[in-house]
């Protein structure tokens, strides 16, 4: 799917690490939501209060769930699920375009 209808945006942008990370938050009618967004090159460590599918548009990185020592590498058109209530570390290599949705 190349475009979502129907939707509400939340108008204030997420801005993370002095404005490295940005994203807009969407809301679906049924009440899901998913943000949309760029990751620029760098480190980064994010903390979760619900299960997430991070999908990844384009770009390269690698993520780290908590309490894993081993990095997994993803690229553009991969995805990968982060539990809730946990943390997760990033090595963006490549510019990412990514959708993360809320589970």
């Amino acid at each position: 799917m190349s475009r979502f209808t129907g939707v509400a945006v939340v108008k204030a942008a997420n801005i993370y690490f002095d404005g490295r990370v940005t994203s807009r938050t969407i809301e679906f009618a049924d009440g899901t939501t998913k943000t949309l967004g760029v990751m620029l090159p760098g480190e980064y460590k994010f903390n979760t209060g619900r299960p997430e599918l991070m999908e990844i548009q384009s770009g390269k990185l690698q993520w780290r769930p908590a309490g894993s020592s081993e990095w997994q590498p993803i690229q553009g058109g991969q995805a990968f699920n982060v539990v809730g209530n946990s943390s997760f570390e990033l090595q963006v290599t490549e510019v990412a375009d990514y959708i993360c949705s809320f589970l």
